[in-house]
């Protein structure tokens, strides 16, 4: 035991004991990562790292976003949505008419090609949770379900990111989770 103290506290066994700590550090950091991105299956359908942004004190809407993958040989349908610290869950997009990014909502839900993938993502398709009977925080994990035409309901845990999550991205609006004045007149529409 001892030879072996006595070579890792050498000049150069110093620099292998640093490079075995950072190796452990970076194995760490890695393990982390993978527990704070987290999925859920139903079916043929994987919901990759379903979150949402946090909001601003007073705010009642806030938006939900995920990557839904289809590794099924059929097409599938996002039709509905619950949220325990919402009122309601509605299927939106986002496009630019003009020089305005609208918002609307989907009543017939989201198709989600065979072999496919859909991102909810900022300024695109998304969840929205309207009616929110508390402020959503960073750093908690809030529930939900997803439905689907063909897979079915599945319980999700929406990991709660920043207020700008998201924010900065070509594609981003901004508005989901901000506070209502931040909306147009109707709540749907914003400059761009």
């Amino acid at each position: 035991m001892t030879n072996k103290l006595s070579r890792l506290l050498r000049p150069s066994g110093i620099e292998e004991t640093i490079g075995l700590l950072a190796l452990a550090l970076a194995v760490f950091l890695a393990i982390a990562a993978a527990a704070s991105a987290h999925s859920v299956k139903v079916g043929t359908l994987e919901l990759k790292h379903p979150w949402a942004r946090a909001t601003p004190e007073g705010a009642k809407v806030a938006g939900g976003f995920t990557t839904i993958v289809n590794t099924g040989t059929e097409p599938d349908r996002l039709v509905s949505g619950t949220a325990t610290f919402a009122g309601r869950v509605e299927i939106h997009e986002m496009a630019m008419e003009g020089d305005v990014m609208r918002m609307r909502p989907l009543p017939e839900g989201i198709e989600i090609p065979a072999g496919g993938e859909v991102a909810l993502k900022p300024g695109s398709f998304h969840l929205m949770f309207l009616d929110l009977k508390a402020g959503l925080k960073e750093g908690e994990r809030v529930k939900g379900t997803l439905t689907f035409e063909k897979a079915g309901t599945v319980d999700v845990e929406f990991a709660v990111e920043a207020v700008a999550a998201g924010a900065g991205k070509k594609d981003d609006h901004g508005g989901h989770g901000a506070a209502p004045a931040e909306h147009g007149k109707d709540g749907h529409d914003h400059a761009g």
